[in-house]
């Protein structure tokens, strides 16, 4: 059969398209707006303008839709799945051993590849789509007003004090108005409640279901009997009940920080920025105790030794508290390394010139080095040294045991001989006077060898009983 194209006849189709000026989005039915300018079906909820879901008349935040069918859950389904995210349903993450879902347009998590951490040293954030740094390191798009370094707001150009319009009606108040409102959500009335807490003065909002916010009881609680902590995130207990992420070593409890899915004993959260240290980083200072993290004591903050400072001592370290101020009734209950005293007692006995527990400085030298040692004499070119190593000195770090050895070699250039010598009965168990007449004994040798001239090593270090 031959076709004469002659006598096909075509149809026009015209296609609706969106009411609104400058909008060529297809146009809903009965409606002629297409779904960002308000076409289509709408939540039924008091105050709310999202899209209603198809055979239902709430939008997803409403409870519209089709909802997760794990026991208990209120999650809505993710496209061609019968399961929410949190349990399982959508894509998930291709990196091994990964079950978080996949991020939008990708096939991994935002962990895994799908955006990034922010560049600023120390932080942990996400940084904003095609930036290197999150949005309080100044990410994303910002404000065009001249002079402002605010966040844009979403796809605007202004941050939300400069986007007029979209500021809450409330005098004196400049935060975002929440949807169709004129009001933030601190000020705004729905549900017939009350969004911002009910205690007096209070002005942080309330945490559903309830009327008060979460510091005066308000939000989910811990469900274990007696606890009245905040429950995290959608578990129903507390961290210290086992609420929130946990650590993803095999074993493990603890909570997990941050973004990092592990404790702190296992490498989570911000560690030290000294290279070398694995230990974690105090508060905002980026660095662990042991290399000046955390609150330091005002007395000794210069120091190339400093401590870290105790509230318990008013901010000072033990050691300087007890210096500045002998008549408190805190140094009292000071230890004053009674071990350390007995020693030197039984040197001076022995010995004469030997200097104890005194920042060690050379003739004309303008160096800033304040290393202290216990007891120490110099015999010619040679400084003998005496460390009272109490407890064998475990809570020391090795590292910082050797950089103060260098330490020291830069204030004297000379010779070293360094007697470590451990007190305590708990590890040699030798009754403590044998141990001082081994200590003079071991002196006298040393002292003899400095003045024959027999020691040739530039450090020498002898344990005894460590």
């Amino acid at each position: 059969m031959i076709l004469n194209i002659s006598t096909v006849t075509y149809i026009s189709m015209s296609i609706k398209r969106c009411s609104e000026p400058d909008c060529n989005k297809g146009g809903i039915v009965k409606t002629c707006k297409c779904l960002e300018h308000g076409g289509g079906y709408r939540c039924s909820q008091p105050g709310c303008a999202k899209h209603a879901r198809n055979g239902y008349d709430y939008c997803v935040s409403h409870g519209g839709g089709k909802k997760c069918n794990e026991t208990g859950c209120d999650n809505g389904r993710v496209y061609k799945s019968d399961k929410c995210i949190s349990h399982g349903g959508g894509r998930r993450c291709i990196e091994t051993g990964c079950n978080k879902g996949a991020a939008y347009k990708s096939d991994k998590c935002v962990l895994h590849g799908y955006g990034q951490i922010c560049n600023e040293f120390g932080c942990d954030n996400r940084s904003q789509r095609g930036y290197n740094k999150c949005v309080t390191h100044n990410g994303g798009l910002m404000c065009n007003e001249p002079g402002c370094y605010k966040s844009a707001l979403g796809k605007r150009s202004r941050c939300v004090i400069h986007n007029v319009g979209k500021i809450c009606a409330k005098p004196g108040c400049y935060k975002t108005a929440k949807g169709t409102s004129n009001k933030c959500i601190d000020h705004i009335v729905g549900k017939g409640v009350k969004t911002q807490c009910i205690e007096p003065g209070c002005n942080t909002s309330a945490a559903p279901p309830t009327e008060k916010c979460i510091a005066h009881g308000g939000g989910y609680r811990c469900i274990e009997p007696g606890c009245n902590t905040s429950a995290r995130s959608k578990n129903n207990k507390c961290v210290a009940h086992g609420g929130g992420y946990r650590c993803i070593e095999p074993g493990c409890d603890k909570s997990a920080m941050g973004a990092t899915k592990k404790c702190k004993k296992h490498g989570g959260g911000r560690r030290c920025s000294v290279s070398g240290c694995k230990i974690s980083a105090v508060d905002n200072t980026y660095k662990c105790v042991a290399h000046g993290g955390g609150i330091r004591c005002p007395n000794c903050i210069d120091w190339i030794d400093s401590r870290s400072g105790s509230s318990k001592y008013d901010g000072y370290c033990c050691t300087c508290f007890k210096r500045i101020f002998p008549d408190d009734i805190r140094s009292n209950t000071i230890y004053t390394h009674s071990k350390e005293i007995m020693v030197r007692n039984h040197i001076n006995a022995n010995f004469d010139g030997f200097i104890h527990n005194t920042p060690l400085y050379t003739g004309g030298c303008d160096c800033t080095h304040r290393r202290r040692i216990d007891h120490r004499k110099l015999i010619g070119n040679t400084i003998l040294a005496v460390e009272t190593d109490e407890f064998a000195h475990r809570g020391y770090d090795p590292k910082d045991e050797e950089i103060r050895y260098d330490d020291v070699y830069m204030i004297h250039s000379g010779k070293w001989i360094f007697i470590r010598f451990n007190p305590d009965s708990n590890i040699s168990k030798i009754d403590i006077s044998d141990k001082l007449d081994k200590l003079i004994e071991t002196m006298e040798d040393c002292i003899t060898r400095i003045e024959r001239e027999e020691n040739t090593e530039l450090v020498e270090i002898i344990k005894l009983y460590c």
